[in-house]
């Protein structure tokens, strides 16, 4: 199937691991010019050197911590044009109301909530301008589960779903399409911690965490590839009749009502 992507540029945030990682590497592998960023400098070089290695595409990296007043306002001065902006920073820390202080909630959300907030509203006016663009937002299926001891993550996540749909519900009268995907627990580094922490709490041996696996569809998160080929998909000519709809990749999780 050709998704007519080879020459547009991508923007990806948080792409230096885990999901933001491999999605650059699939839009490469479609022909997709790369902007990336994300705070560390080392990791992302790595990653554009294997992009490069691979793919004959543009990557050029913005190492930068988007949470820093101004920063999303110079990421889009530094990148200019794009047809696709995924936004896919930040990590909301676990833990119930009582666990998480509010620095720890408010810098999560700044990463995480506000910096895609701030990014649609740069790059929708820009696409907007340009006649053309596609926006996905990677949130998370914690949005569709009010999990307590995950508070601060499912009060955020349903934010930036009730905010994707309200922007994307409108936003091919610009022709802009605005998506958002809901993974659930996906094999990167970050869903074990969350285990072993969640192993700590529910067996009280954070080693036992792999017997948490067992209540996972086919025993397993998803893998990483699972959700980086449909947000690919979602970004491309296939997907254009597509705005303002949340998908989720959980193996049915969501409907059993536990984000982990």
């Amino acid at each position: 199937m050709d998704l007519e992507l080879v020459g547009k540029i991508a923007l990806v945030t948080g792409a230096s691991r885990g999901i933001g990682k491999i999605v650059a590497e699939s839009f490469a592998a479609e022909g997709v010019h790369l902007h990336l960023t994300a705070r560390n400098d080392a990791v992302l070089e790595s990653v554009k050197k294997d992009i490069e290695k691979n793919h004959d595409v543009e990557v050029v990296l913005h190492p930068l911590d988007l949470t820093e007043p101004g920063a999303c306002e110079r990421l889009s001065e530094a990148v200019g044009h794009i047809d696709i902006l995924v936004n896919n920073a930040g990590a909301i820390p676990s833990g119930t109301l009582l666990e998480i202080d509010e620095k720890a909630w408010r810098d999560g959300w700044e990463l995480k909530v506000m910096s895609y907030i701030n990014l649609c509203r740069i790059y929708y006016g820009k696409m907007k301008e340009n006649g053309s663009g596609v926006i996905i937002n990677n949130i998370g299926n914690s949005g569709e589960i009010f999990d307590p001891r995950y508070i601060a993550g499912t009060t955020g996540n349903a934010g930036l779903m009730a905010f994707t749909r309200a922007l994307g519900g409108h936003s091919l009268d610009d022709n802009i399409r605005v998506v958002g995907v809901n993974p659930g627990p996906v094999n990167t580094d970050r869903i074990y911690n969350m285990l072993k922490k969640r192993a700590k709490d529910v067996l009280s041996d954070e080693s036992r965490y792999t017997e948490l696996l067992e209540g996972y569809p086919l025993s397993r998160p998803a893998h990483v590839h699972e959700v980086t080929d449909l947000i690919v998909f979602l970004a491309s000519y296939r997907a254009g009749y597509t705005s303002g709809v949340i998908y989720t990749v959980d193996g049915g999780i969501s409907s059993r009502r536990s984000i982990i």
